[in-house]
């Protein structure tokens, strides 16, 4: 009966594991209770115990992943419906895939942490280049586990949030099932040594490098955000709206000596008739360039025609440095670009169900150059390293751009009701500043805006359709992280190998317990 999901009680098991899937889910931004992840985890733990079949852990796993998701990236309805649906009901899915091929026993407490762990490393890479929304790493962004990122990375992360929540569960449950009864209870030192290694993982990023200061002058940023009205798109407020709302916010900012560098977010300047050079929109920038004395970081986007590489049908997602002189010194054009959202995947098939395409006319072309502006200071060439929008949520567009004095996240999320996207955005910014150990600066908008140190701290952020000019001196960094050298793959492996290892222990210790000759052998 332990395989018939239509036995009595059978779906008491999927019920506590999508519990926990919804207490994971609201240890995320913008609800940010941290330690509920660990809690989810544990209850997750609980309700697979100690051996299901195998049908029934694929059945708790989607119901914990689909509690989890569905919650917690909600703000994907608003960018396709039929793609919320779908990606959330197949990441859900790798998490019955992870629940299924887990072993089950006394090894469980390490093999299950490592399956689900690599569960979350294909989804950060598969398919379309990965949706890392929702991770375990965005719910710690808050908490004070972010350190681990400067060692592994968000994948670092999700393995210590899963390893302490199944591991504190398969240490305690059987005291709690013998509550009342007589028989003596025997202490499994597996998950005892798994929280210990997990404890250790957390004292040696205490002590991890973290880069440090140069020996150079802070550079004094301000930050843009024109403000507006949050839920609407490019089809609600026209482009040159959003321009003169960003050209009146810098406009209130007075010249100085001690002023470094102005930053717009992505898509202040949309334009689709001519090269960005020959603009209006170019000029008027350029005159506040002028003005104030300082180069002006605006996000372009522009036909394809009129950029370095052309492709017909195409645009260009870009951050344009406008130099006082009247020059542009500077272009970056967006590598990670979003499926559904700057390209349709599959798009002659979807056109042909008669998919509403209007939102993505054109797919937008890849980036090749690298990851990063140079501002000319006093003779000094500082780069700062860029990650436009959805690029931020990506630990790899993070190390791409971290050989840099700091970092910039100039985005748009102007188009999604609710703050779920925003705030998780926020998070990923405190992610990537420790995983690099550099400043990030990350300017929207209608919101939200804001520094993040290398440790995480958020400073001076904005509230949400306000406008709004934000300004701090930003260190400049150098030196490098751990996770800087390494980035994922390590992480990934070992996840691999640990879970290779508690397959092998299971067998090996099911093979004593029916063959008792081999132990005496």
């Amino acid at each position: 009966m332990d395989g018939d999901t239509a036995a009595p009680g059978a779906w008491r098991q999927p019920t506590f594991a999508l519990a926990g899937g919804l207490l994971v889910a609201f240890s995320m931004p913008p609800w940010g209770f941290w330690p509920l992840a660990f809690v989810g985890i544990a209850v997750f733990e609980w309700a697979l115990g100690d051996e299901p079949s195998r049908r029934r852990r694929a059945l708790a796993g989607f119901a914990f992943g689909a509690g989890w998701l569905y919650v917690s990236m909600a703000w994907m309805w608003f960018l396709t419906v039929p793609g919320y649906l779908l990606a959330c009901a197949a990441f859900a899915g790798y998490h019955a895939a992870a629940a299924a091929i887990a072993p089950t026993g006394r090894w469980r407490a390490i093999g299950r942490p490592a399956a689900h762990t690599v569960a979350e490393a294909l989804r950060f890479v598969f398919p379309f280049g990965g949706v890392p929304l929702a991770s375990l790493g965005i719910a710690q962004a808050d908490g004070p586990f972010v350190g681990l990122a400067r060692v592994g990375g968000v994948l670092l992360i999700t393995w210590f949030v899963f390893q302490v929540g199944f591991a504190i569960t398969s240490a305690v449950r059987p005291a709690i099932m013998r509550l009342g009864r007589s028989a003596p209870v025997r202490v499994d030192p597996i998950p005892i040594i798994a929280v210990g290694v997990a404890a250790l993982v957390v004292v040696v990023a205490a002590v991890a490098p973290r880069g440090s200061d140069l020996d150079l002058e802070p550079m004094t940023i301000a930050a843009v955000q024109g403000g507006g009205e949050q839920g609407t798109t490019a089809l609600d407020v026209p482009s040159r709206v959003v321009t003169e709302r960003h050209l009146e916010a810098t406009r209130t900012i007075e010249p100085s000596d001690e002023l470094d560098l102005v930053v717009w977010p992505e898509n202040g300047i949309d334009i689709d008739d001519q090269p960005f050079a020959d603009s209006d929109a170019f000029e008027a920038v350029a005159a506040e360039a002028a003005r104030l004395g300082v180069p002006i970081a605006v996000g372009v986007t522009i036909d394809s025609e009129f950029s370095e590489h052309p492709v017909d049908g195409s645009f260009v997602n870009a951050q344009a440095l406008v130099l006082p002189d009247g020059r542009i010194g500077g272009w970056y054009e967006k590598v990670h670009i979003v499926p559904f959202g700057e390209y349709v995947p599959f798009r002659r098939l979807f056109e042909a169900l008669g998919a509403p395409l209007e939102n993505v006319a054109g797919d937008a072309t890849r980036g090749q150059g690298p990851a990063y502006l140079v501002v000319d200071r006093d003779g000094a060439e500082i780069r700062l390293g860029v990650m436009i929008s959805w690029e931020v949520f990506f630990g790899h567009r993070g190390l791409a751009a971290a050989d840099s004095t700091f970092l910039i996240n100039p985005t748009n999320g102007a188009s999604y009701t609710w703050t779920i996207l925003q705030t998780q955005q926020v998070a990923s910014s405190r992610l990537r500043a420790a995983e690099t150990g550099r400043w990030v600066v990350q300017v929207s908008p209608t919101g939200f805006s804001a520094f993040v140190s290398p440790d995480g701290d958020v400073l001076a952020r904005t509230g949400v359709s306000e406008q709004a000019v934000i300004v701090h001196d930003v260190p400049l960094r150098g030196g490098t992280t751990w996770y800087a050298q390494l980035g994922d793959r390590p992480w990934v492996v070992l996840a691999a190998l640990t879970l290779a290892i508690a397959w092998w222990a299971t067998r090996r210790s099911r093979r004593v317990t029916v063959d008792p000759h081999l132990e005496e052998s």
